[in-house]
């Protein structure tokens, strides 16, 4: 229900506009004739308070009718109308006493029966039910002491933010109008301050009631009476409308079967619910199952088909339901299932064999069994789930696959069972080889030489993502004589002298390079083999 369902009316309309103006109006100091609109106005808005009180009572009776013929149907919605008139009660009660305050105040006098009342008084009828005569309609000073300095509007905004709050809670989120229209209704924001205006920017609180005479204010306080019966009377409207909202209403019936599953393991059950859709609780419907008649218990029947041997397997039956005239229809219906062999299968994503120190690319594969009732375990090892898949993390080394174990179990029919364990090797990476320019030995021209940087670890044809970094290696070098010059190095870069040493190489002259230590991502050491160049 949105805010078309509950538009202001025309005398709403007018009596906001009425407020706005006489508020202008009073800006000017325009004293007698404003005091008697404010009068005027006040008095109007009284009697649509009345009004409006009228109408919410005759929603209010509806529920209490509609609760009487349905009371499960009704109970949650009528409770919720109920805080809603005990809330709404609530706040007029308050904003009326904050009137009996205010004229008290300001000055009044108590009118007893001999008193004669004539239409140029200014009266005010108490909660408590005294009509007071108002001494002071353009009293300036009392309303500001009481609702400013003692925080009474303050205390006042509190309570509509409350209100309004709860009032929107029971709104869907989706009735986008009602919500906006409550929250336009209630709104008590600061007004919008003026970037041209050198005046400080006033709070809701000093706009509507700081240096305003006490009729203005009484006024105002009576519009936010008819503010929140308004926005009392859309709420009552939804939540009636709300009794009718998520009733069912249907002209065709149908046969409908839910199974379980309509494939299941070797050995499990196959189970499955028949039933008439939009149900008739006064009356339960006949179900015939494979020719033969079934329990029906709230409407529905379960059957229980045979799990002893694979395949695919058809069953059917009939659903017989007596109309409202005395007519019995027939509704058949056919349903297949699949029985199959428990399987799943399990590999290395990248290898068939797992490495230490790295993590390694692992899927299962259930077959019917849908992944996310699966479950893989590992002994010698952690596995954690990337994805649709998994990383297999082992321990220790086992080359032998006799202490790693892989487990897979799924989840059917709400238990957990084992479907499958496998062994597995765990290799240490291998070793990386030494190469320069991307050679690994073998003729290089000078120049080429001469312009590397250094000498890499390389893993040749291995496909996870692991990385050797040379951490030494010592050149060796022909001198004259007979003899060998040696320059090492404490990282994977040539160092100066050992650039200086390969400018002055001669060519056909043999280049040595060895003690050669790389380090892996895991924090391993390896000795890689040397290598040689000969120089062209």
């Amino acid at each position: 229900m949105g805010a078309k369902n509950c538009p202001e009316t025309p005398r709403q309309k007018m009596i906001n506009m009425m407020y706005i103006v006489l508020t202008a109006m009073l800006a000017l100091n325009v004293a007698a004739e404003v005091l008697e609109s404010f009068r005027v106005v006040d008095t109007s808005l009284m009697q649509t308070l009345e009004a409006v009180q009228m109408q919410n009572s005759q929603i209010y009776s509806s529920f209490e009718q509609a609760y009487a013929e349905n009371p499960a149907k009704v109970a949650e919605w009528k409770k919720k109308a109920d805080d809603v008139e005990s809330k709404s009660a609530e706040l007029i009660l308050y904003v009326s006493s904050l009137k009996d305050e205010l004229v008290k105040y300001s000055g009044s006098k108590l009118v007893d029966e001999q008193n004669q009342i004539t239409e140029e008084d200014y009266i005010h009828v108490t909660v408590e039910g005294d009509t007071l005569e108002i001494g002071k309609v353009d009293d300036l000073n009392g309303p500001s002491e009481l609702m400013i300095t003692q925080k009474r509007a303050a205390e006042l905004k509190a309570k509509i933010n409350q209100y309004r709050d709860f009032l929107v809670s029971l709104v869907n989120e989706d009735d986008v109008d009602l919500r906006e229209t409550i929250l336009r209704e209630l709104s008590v924001a600061d007004p919008t301050s003026n970037l041209n205006s050198k005046r400080d920017a006033k709070t809701w609180e000093s706009e509507y009631f700081e240096d305003k005479p006490l009729i203005a204010v009484l006024t105002l306080l009576s519009k936010i009476q008819i503010d929140v019966k308004n926005s009392e009377s859309n709420i009552a409207k939804y939540l009636y409308s709300e009794i009718d909202a998520g009733s069912f209403k249907f002209n065709k019936l149908g046969a409908k079967v839910i199974a379980n599953s309509n494939i299941v393991l070797l050995g499990d059950t196959y189970q499955a619910d028949v039933f008439l859709a939009a149900e008739d609780t006064t009356q339960q419907p006949q179900i015939f199952i494979n020719n033969r008649e079934v329990e029906v218990k709230d409407g529905k029947a379960t059957y229980q088909g045979s799990t002893e041997k694979a395949g695919v397997f058809t069953w059917s039956g009939l659903i017989k339901y007596k109309t409202p005239g005395g007519i019995i229809k027939s509704y058949p219906f056919e349903q297949e299932y699949q029985v199959a062999q428990p399987s799943v299968t399990m590999s290395a994503t990248k290898m068939n064999v797992f490495y230490r120190g790295i993590k390694n690319p692992f899927e299962v594969g259930g077959g019917a069994i849908p992944n996310e009732n699966l479950e893989v375990t590992m002994t010698n090892g952690k596995i954690s789930k990337v994805g649709d898949g998994f990383m297999i993390e082992p321990t220790e080394l086992d080359p032998n696959q006799s202490k790693t174990k892989v487990s897979v179990y799924a989840n059917i029919g709400g238990q957990r069972r084992l479907i499958n364990t496998t062994s597995w090797r765990v290799k240490k990476v291998p070793d990386p080889i030494a190469q320069i320019n991307g050679q690994s030995g073998g003729n290089i021209k000078k120049e080429i030489l001469g312009i590397q940087d250094g000498v890499l670890a390389v893993l040749v044809d291995f496909d996870f993502d692991f990385k050797y970094t040379v951490t030494q290696f010592t050149i060796e070098t022909s001198a004259a004589g007979g003899f060998t010059n040696r320059y090492p190095a404490r990282s994977n870069r040539f160092t100066p002298e050992q650039k200086e040493a390969l400018k002055r190489v001669n060519v056909n002259s043999i280049v040595y390079i060895g003690d050669i230590k790389a380090v892996g991502d895991d924090g391993t050491t390896r000795d890689l083999d040397p290598i040689s160049f000969k120089i062209k």
